[in-house]
Parts: structure tokens; sequence; C-alpha cells
């Protein structure tokens, strides 16, 4: 098989025998691929290695068969993704999000928008977090695991934006007992991430939202979670 100009985002590159890449790119029609990037680290380079950073809009050609297929090209699609900061440390984040959780090989053309835009949001928006949460909902309903956000599991009902519910893994928001399950939030924050407009929560719906959404993730990512949630965390303390 042999393609040409498809669009595509590195999402995480790493050495391969001594002059090549083993790249994981994300594609508009094909999904998450696994190219070999041959002669990149060498003296006598076929492809530049500052392609091939991560988060840049790119056009790719590859071609071969099976599991990982060879790079042939990867030419630039616009402007370099201008990301600092928390708002890097967010960016990549998501990428390992892409690389632990789909397919390979699964296209998901909706999903390669959504990707697209938050990259393009991220540098802009006041509130990062509120994006992030938005992608995190957005990802797994590509994945199959769609939340259910603005009716009760057990009983049907609309989710009233002044109650509290628990939050069940593989059930959805019940409402809150005495003993707490999975993560408690109130219907506020619930409402809002179904509704996923472009003004965030409040503080508190927002910091629930995130750990309800860590929660989800860990429960298909499995304990270890995600490295990017150690490093911004540590960010975080640092700043």
């Amino acid at each position: 098989m042999r393609v040409t100009a498809q669009p595509a985002y590195v999402l995480h590159t790493q050495a391969w025998r001594e002059t090549s890449l083993l790249v994981e790119a994300f594609t508009r029609d094909f999904g998450r691929v696994g190219l070999v990037a041959r002669g990149v680290r060498g003296a006598r380079k076929r492809l530049s290695r500052s392609a091939l950073e991560p988060l840049q809009a790119l056009r790719l050609d590859w071609s071969g068969r099976g599991e990982l297929q060879t790079l042939g090209a990867a030419e630039p699609d616009g402007l370099p993704c201008a990301l600092r900061g928390d708002r890097l440390l967010s960016a990549l984040y998501v990428n390992e999000l892409m690389v632990r959780l789909t397919a390979r090989n699964d296209a998901n053309a909706w999903l390669f928008g959504r990707y697209a835009a938050l990259l393009a949001d991220l540098p802009v928006v006041p509130a990062p977090g509120w994006r992030l949460r938005c992608f995190e909902r957005d990802l797994m309903t590509a994945l199959g695991y769609a939340m259910q956000l603005d009716t009760v599991a057990d009983t049907g009902a609309p989710v009233a934006a002044a109650a509290w519910y628990d939050y069940v893994p593989e059930q959805g928001p019940v409402a809150a007992g005495a003993a707490a399950q999975g993560v408690r939030l109130r219907g506020s924050a619930l409402l809002a991430l179904a509704n996923a407009g472009d003004t965030p929560p409040g503080a508190e719906d927002l910091a629930a939202l995130r750990r309800l959404m860590r929660m989800l993730i860990v429960n298909l990512a499995g304990r270890r979670g995600l490295e990017s949630w150690r490093v911004l965390a540590e960010s975080a303390r640092v700043n």
C-alpha cells in the first residue's frame, strides 16, 4: 500500500536501530499508524528529524504492509503549534492519551478533527483544562465508551443541576448515597460536560470533572495511569 499527502500529526517518536525513528502518527483517514523513519539520525539524513516533532500539522507519505510501514516524506501543513509551559504539557498529555488508548489503523476522521481543533485552541483559550475535559469526553465517545451525562443511570430521569450524583464506571450517574461510589459531583458539572459550550463550569465543578475523567481513563489505561499526570503534577508544585 502507498499513501501520499495524508493529513497527520506525530504523537510520539523513539530511536530505532542506529539511524532511524519509530513514529506513532495520528492520521485523518487511517487513524493511528506506526511508521519507520529510516536514516533520520544519521550523517546522511533522508528526512529532517525536526519535521517529525509532535504537534505539527503534517502531510505524510508512506508505503508498505503490516504493523509498521516505511515513512517516505513529511511536509509541514501550516504553521507550527505555538505552545509553552503547562499548555505544552497538556498537549503532550493528549498525545500520550492517544497512544495509550487508541488502536492502530482504526480510522476516525471526526476524532482527527477534534484533535486538530484542540491543538488550535490550547494556545489561546483562557481555560485549557475545560478544553481537555471536552476532548477526553470526545475520545471516550470515539472509543465506544460514550458517557451518560444528562440522565440518571438507574432511573432514566433527567440529571438535575442542583442534585448530587455518584458517577459509577460502566454505569453512569446515580443519586448520591451515604457511601460514595466512583466520583461524587453535582449535576451541574455533568450537564456542563454534556453541553460542552465555550464557557467552562465553575472551579468546583471543573475540579470534579477532572477527577471523573481521571477515574474513567485509569479504568481503560490501567492503574499505572499516564506519565503525563506525574509531569503535570510536578510542574504544578514547582510553579
